[in-house]
């Protein structure tokens, strides 16, 4: 199982970027894919995450700002990033599981695999 994470970079606040994640080694369509991002001397968070069914879940710090999507086809999940904004600053991480219940959607421990990261940077 592989998850490629890209599209990381350094933009200014109120920019926009979008990174997407690349699956391989999983039946793509099966999966709940979630983003998540860890900032320099803090903890792991969630951001956005989307079950198979196509139900989409935020974080309240990025909802109405980002927006979490999936080409079941190009086996990819995408994140776009709107208005950003120096907090925002984190490497970025994609993950998947297939059986992921609702409650546990948010808990980046839940998840079995997880893509290599990409750095976000947003300059003030």
């Amino acid at each position: 199982v592989q998850l490629q994470a890209s599209g990381g970079g350094l933009v200014e606040a109120g920019d926009s970027l979008s990174l997407s994640c690349a699956a391989s080694g999983i039946t793509f369509s099966r999966y709940t894919m979630g983003w998540f991002r860890q900032a320099p001397g803090k903890e792991r968070e969630f951001v956005a995450a989307i079950r198979s069914t196509g139900h989409r879940y935020y974080a309240d710090s990025v909802k109405g700002r980002f927006t979490i999507s999936r080409d079941n086809t190009q086996k990819t999940v995408y994140l776009q990033m709107n208005s950003l904004r120096p907090e925002d600053t984190a490497v970025y991480y994609c993950a998947a599981d297939e059986r992921l219940i609702l409650s546990s959607i948010r808990d980046g421990d839940q998840y079995d695999y997880w893509g290599q990261g990409t750095l976000v940077t947003v300059s003030s």
